[in-house]
Protein backbone atom coordinates (compact mmCIF):
# COMPACT_ATOMS: atom_id res chain seq x y z
CA UNK A 1 0.00 0.00 0.00
CA UNK A 2 1.44 3.37 -1.05
CA UNK A 3 2.00 5.88 2.11
CA UNK A 4 0.37 8.23 1.06
CA UNK A 5 -2.58 5.84 1.25
CA UNK A 6 -2.11 4.35 4.66
CA UNK A 7 -3.62 5.67 7.86
CA UNK A 8 -1.65 7.51 10.00
CA UNK A 9 -1.08 6.35 13.84
CA UNK A 10 0.23 8.92 16.49
CA UNK A 11 0.86 6.70 20.01
CA UNK A 12 0.05 9.92 22.06
CA UNK A 13 0.50 7.52 25.54
CA UNK A 14 2.47 3.85 26.16
CA UNK A 15 2.51 2.41 29.41
CA UNK A 16 2.42 -0.71 30.85
CA UNK A 17 -1.27 -0.79 31.74
CA UNK A 18 -2.66 1.30 28.53
CA UNK A 19 -1.37 2.30 24.84
CA UNK A 20 -3.58 5.43 23.41
CA UNK A 21 -3.25 5.75 19.37
CA UNK A 22 -4.54 8.94 17.38
CA UNK A 23 -5.34 7.86 14.28
CA UNK A 24 -5.96 9.61 11.12
CA UNK A 25 -7.25 8.78 7.93
CA UNK A 26 -6.71 10.69 4.69
CA UNK A 27 -9.47 9.66 1.87
CA UNK A 28 -8.54 6.35 0.98
CA UNK A 29 -6.25 5.66 3.57
CA UNK A 30 -6.18 2.53 5.16
CA UNK A 31 -4.62 0.61 8.37
CA UNK A 32 -3.60 -2.44 6.77
CA UNK A 33 -4.50 -6.04 7.96
CA UNK A 34 -3.61 -6.08 11.52
CA UNK A 35 -5.21 -8.67 14.13
CA UNK A 36 -5.72 -6.81 17.71
CA UNK A 37 -3.41 -8.19 20.78
CA UNK A 38 -5.36 -6.12 23.37
CA UNK A 39 -8.81 -5.65 24.33
CA UNK A 40 -9.48 -1.85 22.57
CA UNK A 41 -11.86 1.07 22.77
CA UNK A 42 -12.40 3.24 19.99
CA UNK A 43 -13.59 6.89 20.49
CA UNK A 44 -14.60 8.55 17.05
CA UNK A 45 -13.30 11.93 16.29
CA UNK A 46 -15.32 12.09 13.54
CA UNK A 47 -18.82 11.13 12.14
CA UNK A 48 -19.45 9.07 9.17
CA UNK A 49 -18.84 5.51 7.91
CA UNK A 50 -15.77 3.37 7.55
CA UNK A 51 -15.24 0.47 5.91
CA UNK A 52 -13.84 -2.57 7.35
CA UNK A 53 -12.66 -5.95 5.47
CA UNK A 54 -12.52 -8.84 7.88
CA UNK A 55 -12.13 -12.33 7.77
CA UNK A 56 -15.60 -13.07 6.90
CA UNK A 57 -16.25 -10.00 4.40
CA UNK A 58 -16.39 -6.58 3.67
CA UNK A 59 -18.55 -3.97 5.83
CA UNK A 60 -19.38 -0.93 6.74
CA UNK A 61 -19.18 0.94 10.42
CA UNK A 62 -21.06 4.28 10.93
CA UNK A 63 -18.85 5.85 13.95
CA UNK A 64 -20.68 9.24 15.79
CA UNK A 65 -17.93 11.45 17.00
CA UNK A 66 -17.82 11.24 20.72
CA UNK A 67 -19.99 7.91 20.67
CA UNK A 68 -17.36 5.15 22.15
CA UNK A 69 -17.36 1.26 21.80
CA UNK A 70 -15.45 -1.44 22.43
CA UNK A 71 -13.73 -4.95 20.99
CA UNK A 72 -12.26 -7.51 22.75
CA UNK A 73 -8.49 -9.21 21.51
CA UNK A 74 -8.17 -10.94 18.34
CA UNK A 75 -10.16 -9.44 16.25
CA UNK A 76 -8.52 -8.64 12.46
CA UNK A 77 -9.31 -6.37 9.58
CA UNK A 78 -8.14 -3.58 7.31
CA UNK A 79 -10.20 -0.32 8.02
CA UNK A 80 -10.39 2.24 5.61
CA UNK A 81 -11.80 5.97 5.28
CA UNK A 82 -14.38 5.60 2.13
CA UNK A 83 -15.03 9.60 2.62
CA UNK A 84 -13.76 12.39 0.94
CA UNK A 85 -12.95 14.39 4.25
CA UNK A 86 -10.02 13.03 6.59
CA UNK A 87 -11.11 10.54 9.76
CA UNK A 88 -9.98 10.18 13.21
CA UNK A 89 -10.47 8.22 16.20
CA UNK A 90 -8.36 7.43 19.37
CA UNK A 91 -7.82 3.63 20.39
CA UNK A 92 -7.35 3.03 23.77
CA UNK A 93 -5.87 -0.44 23.76
CA UNK A 94 -6.36 -2.15 27.72
CA UNK A 95 -2.69 -3.64 28.45
CA UNK A 96 -2.99 -7.61 30.64
CA UNK A 97 -1.92 -6.72 34.33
Amino acid sequence: MPDDLRAVPTVQIDNDRVRVTEWRFAPGAATGWHRHEYDYTVVPMTTGPLAITGPSGDTTAALVAGAPYFRPAGVEHDVRNPNGFEFVFIEIELKAR
